[in-house]
């Protein structure tokens, strides 16, 4: 069902850029010629985003099971609509056959339960957001792409499906479909409001992001009191219960503030290789241990941490509730927000915009002096759960391998895909990021062993097919045409694959790779 749009940002994309100067081997040329198209390729499609209000089917289903095996909390601070829904099913589960089907599927809940923890409901969000519309339910991505957490209750899936029909669930959720909807439209306002006034702080052009998309989803079936938030790649979700009639506006704009501000320090490993030595700062603090070995990730939160501090009570907000978040956030180890909170009380006389200012604050970081900062930190016992869920530890790690070597650091993705390899997951997408690595260090040998690793393990079609037409302009360039045509078809048949790539396997598979001004070997 359609939610609302409340904001609509688009930004125009960067043109892809050819090195400057001779080029001095047949895989550097391999390489500008492909792989500046496989970059565009891969990434995602360059409509106009939307940052939307929405509902969900999937997410209804999934915590309406859990509440009718139990789930309670925060029952008494809920939207009416959770307790209308509960009894409703309660009544249509009353047969023999639906109470066999409850059965199994709350002994599952209760076996995989984690009691007044938040983690109870954040791994059935991550499943029900990665699954399909009723009644199938079934996964949307490979069972090893799911989040850990999501894998954990991935036995839920057929469970779900039995109850749904069991409980005559899609009559019901029919029924609401209204009153949802009524949600949506009643916190259309503070939430456009809420990212607007964001937008103005930051002096954020209203236009967006392209390729990247902001869903929030409201869902009264689950606990007001806990908001999940997740990035999954490029896109961010996150699923709000409403507490009676209002929202918790103040960790929406929390996972905003990460849509807007995690992107701008992709491009920037040089900068992040000098402020590196700062997570030996926090080594013992007691923030999650992510912050501790990325410092792209600490600086971001940094920053985010900053500006809530700024916006706390507003425009008069009294200075002794800023500073008093200030000190909190550095306790909790982001000992970066003082030096933000001080750029941004600068920033908010001047005209500049964020985009131009950031690099600035980055600049003036001095790292020796923070050093001695952080000596006399005192740090706190415990640390504010991040509201934010990357989709897994590392899926996080690949895409910052993936942003490295965008930005041209080809040693910090190398290392990071090496230990995504050590770590035994994904290791189709880490063997693809290190057969690019080798492509720009010269080394045709390390590229065809890690392209033929990556077409054996990747799951992703685009990243399977350019693997093979890799694959198949390398055995050209040998004069194997025989092995180079079974790796063009080989890429045609991955699936949805993209123009680019279809392309490449077409001309592949019509006429031997000859790069341009190069003598291929006899």
């Amino acid at each position: 069902m359609p939610g609302v749009n409340p904001v609509n940002l688009d930004k125009q994309p960067k043109a892809c850029h050819f090195p400057e100067g001779p080029l001095r081997s047949l895989t550097k040329l391999l390489l500008v010629l492909g792989l500046c198209a496989l970059g565009s390729t891969l990434a995602l499609a360059q409509h106009t985003p939307k940052i939307t209000l929405d509902i969900s089917q999937q997410l209804f289903a999934v915590t309406t099971a859990m509440n009718t095996c139990g789930y309670d909390a925060d029952l008494a601070d809920s939207n009416a609509i959770r307790a209308q829904v509960r009894a409703e099913v309660a009544e249509a589960v009353q047969g023999p056959r639906a109470q066999q089907t409850l059965r199994r599927l709350c002994a599952f809940y209760s076996d995989h339960q984690q009691p007044d923890t938040p983690r109870e409901l954040a791994q059935y969000v991550s499943l029900a957001l990665h699954l399909s519309e009723a009644p199938a339910f079934t996964p949307t991505v490979a069972e090893a792409d799911l989040p850990p957490d999501a894998q954990n209750v991935l036995g839920f899936v057929p469970l779900l499906q039995n109850f749904w029909i069991s409980a005559d669930l899609n009559r019901i959720w029919n029924r609401y479909a209204k009153e949802y909807n009524q949600l949506v439209e009643q916190f259309h306002k503070p939430v456009t409001d809420l990212l607007f006034t964001t937008d103005i702080y930051l002096k954020q052009p209203l236009s967006g992001y392209v390729g990247r998309g902001f869903t929030v989803y409201v869902e009264p079936m689950a606990a007001p009191g806990q908001v999940n938030a997740r990035n999954y790649g490029t896109d961010y979700y996150m699923v709000i219960s409403p507490e009676k009639d209002s929202l918790q506006l103040d960790k929406l704009r929390h996972t905003y503030l990460h849509y807007v501000l995690d992107p701008l320090v992709l491009k920037r490993a040089n900068t992040m290789k000098r402020l590196s030595p700062l997570l030996e700062a926090v080594a013992t603090s007691p923030m999650e241990d992510i912050y501790k070995q990325d410092i792209s990730m600490l600086v971001t939160e940094s920053l985010i941490r900053a500006i809530e501090a700024r916006l706390e009570g507003g425009e008069k907000g009294a200075e002794a509730g800023k500073q008093a978040r200030v000190n909190a956030a550095t306790r909790e180890g982001f000992i970066l927000t003082r030096h933000f909170y001080d750029q941004l009380v600068t920033f908010e006389k001047l005209p500049t915009g964020l985009k131009d200012a950031y690099g600035d604050w980055l600049y003036s970081i001095n790292v020796q002096r923070e050093l001695k900062n952080a000596k006399s930190v005192q740090f706190a016992s415990v640390a504010t759960p991040e509201i934010v869920r990357a989709e897994s530890s590392q899926a996080q790690l690949l895409n910052i391998a993936e942003a490295q070597l965008a930005s041209g650091n080809r040693d910090g993705a190398e290392k990071l895909a090496r230990r995504a390899l050590d770590e035994d997951q994904d290791s189709g997408h880490a063997s693809f990021i290190l057969a690019r690595v080798a492509t720009l260090k010269g080394d045709m040998q390390g590229a065809e062993f890690y392209f033929e690793k990556a077409s054996k393990a990747v799951q992703d079609p685009k990243m399977l097919a350019w693997s093979h037409i890799y694959l198949g302009r390398i055995a050209d360039l040998k004069d194997e045409r025989e092995t180079a045509l079974a790796h063009y078809k080989a890429a045609l048949g991955a699936g949805e694959i993209g123009a680019e790539a279809q392309k490449a396997a077409e001309s592949g598979m019509q006429k031997a790779y000859q790069p341009a001004n190069a003598v291929r070997k006899h």
